[in-house]
């Protein structure tokens, strides 16, 4: 099963998947935000767009890769792989 990591900030909307190990058993990025939508609803739209893209300011890396399909979400995700989640913060 893959490991998923989110950014504190993320866990900071999602406190339900703050203080457990989230392991997901999924083919793809897709199936992993697929996954984590099913556990804690709203986390999907949260991250992606309403054609189910990743949002402009959210970032998805796939061991030490940063997926390339930001629009279909097909970059493969093995077993024992590590998902990192995370939200670009901007401001000034």
């Amino acid at each position: 099963m893959a490991r998923v990591e989110l950014t504190r900030h993320l866990y900071e909307y999602f406190p339900g998947l703050a203080e457990v190990d989230l392991e997901v058993d999924a083919r793809d990025v897709a199936g992993v935000i697929a996954e984590l939508e099913r556990r804690v609803p709203g986390f999907a739209f949260y991250v992606c767009d309403e054609r189910g893209r990743l949002r402009q300011h959210v970032n998805v890396f796939v061991g030490d890769e940063m997926v390339t399909d930001r629009r279909s979400l097909t970059d493969t995700v093995d077993a024992d792989t590590r998902v990192l989640i995370m939200q670009a913060l901007s401001g000034g």
